[in-house]
């Protein structure tokens, strides 16, 4: 079979597929790779097989083939758009969140509902760290699958408010280092120069960028290394 596929035309495909693909992951939303609904997994299942079949079949033209992408992406668009526009569609085709604990106790009904037994949703609790349904205050089965969770009081986990400990500042740490180039543009956004970094590499024990595999800088904590 390989010997008759005509590979510029396999390799138009596959370069025009790529982008096609990219563009539909831009257009749809970083949501629907983190959280998959129903309809998300359909299109991606359905569009993967597409892919597949058609990269080797010569009768199936480039133009066919984004044509048949574009339709597809255009499809699934509009459900994204009726899920956010109209809320009984959302409904449908997103579902609802379901409480299936209550006070410890689960809710038969729920599961039964929700099509799912007793070790479906420890072996979800355990992925939550929780080990027994009893720490449960309500549990929550989500759209998507996941289950949120609001402990009963005595396994919460304490927090600085609670144990009276001063608030320490929080911000987040920016990357400068990176396999031994630095990142010229989060430096500068740092209000940092050449100069500056010199010296705290050199603080370190370090001449130059070239022997750090990862380096980050926190305003709280100043500068991190992990050398090569």
């Amino acid at each position: 079979m390989l010997e008759t596929v005509d590979l510029g035309l396999l390799t138009i495909k596959v370069i025009v597929g790529f982008a096609a693909l990219f563009f539909i992951i831009l257009v749809s939303g970083k949501t629907s790779i983190n959280q998959l609904s129903p309809y998300h997994l359909v299109f991606v299942l359905v569009l993967g097989d597409f892919l597949g079949s058609t990269l080797y079949d010569n009768q199936v033209s480039t133009f066919h083939f984004l044509y048949a992408i574009g339709l597809w992406t255009a499809l699934m668009l509009g459900i994204v758009f009726l899920t956010q526009k109209v809320k009984a569609a959302r409904s449908l085709l997103d579902g609802n969140p379901s409480i299936i604990i209550r006070d410890g106790v689960l809710d038969r009904t729920m599961l039964k509902k929700n099509k799912l037994d007793v070790n479906e949703i420890t072996s979800l609790l355990r992925q939550k760290n929780v080990f027994s349904v009893r720490e449960v205050k309500y549990g929550i089965l989500e759209a998507n699958g996941q289950i949120s969770l609001l402990l009963q009081s005595p396994h919460e986990n304490p927090t600085k408010q609670d144990l009276n400990i001063p608030e320490s500042p929080v911000d987040l740490p920016t990357a400068i280092i990176i396999d031994g180039e630095i990142i010229w543009d989060n430096l500068q956004d740092l209000g940092f120069d050449q100069k500056w970094l010199s010296k705290e590499l050199k603080a370190h024990g370090y001449n130059d960028e070239k022997a750090i595999f990862f380096a980050d800088w926190k305003k709280s904590e100043g500068i991190h290394i992990s050398p090569k």
